[in-house]
């Protein structure tokens, strides 16, 4: 059965411009986010985004990054989409700076279910003119319609 993003996002996971200047300072700004949506301490969330990136960049290309990473205390998967004000660098595949980054998270447990929730992301990412939309869509509602409108088409 095909992941649908909607059962992974809440309108209450999305930033429309967030605000930041580096890498670090990203995933910090999505560690407390996470940490504010989820019983898991923004620290935790954050050591394991660190220890992630250390293994390679989540930059994927075309402005686009994927951090992610698993948790034990957290019981579901969560995903949480920032659009930042200012493109910045991230140490991308392509060393285009990222403006658009979808954080998963996972339970420890999660196995196959990561994958298909990170899979879902990059379809989604595949779709002509998707990341052009989520770059000019006008607001947090706007932006969770578009992520979660193709879940009917797609599946």
């Amino acid at each position: 059965m095909a992941m649908d993003l909607g059962e992974l996002i809440s309108q209450d996971a999305i930033i429309a411009g967030l605000r930041a200047k580096s890498k670090k300072q990203v995933l910090q700004e999505l560690a407390t986010k996470a940490g504010a949506l989820t019983p898991v301490p923004a620290r935790d969330v954050f050591d394991c985004l660190l220890q992630r990136e250390r293994l390679g960049s989540t930059g994927m290309g075309q402005g686009i990054a994927i951090p992610h990473g698993k948790l034990p205390q957290l019981s579901s998967i969560l995903c949480i989409f920032a659009r930042l004000s200012q493109p910045i660098d991230f140490d991308a595949l392509d060393d285009e700076p990222v403006d658009l980054i979808f954080l998963l998270l996972a339970p420890e447990h999660a196995g196959a279910d990561h994958l298909k929730a990170l899979a879902r992301i990059s379809r989604l990412l595949r779709e002509p003119d998707m990341s052009e939309r989520l770059r000019s869509a006008r607001d947090r509602g706007e932006l969770f319609r578009l992520l979660t409108a193709h879940e009917a088409h797609a599946a």
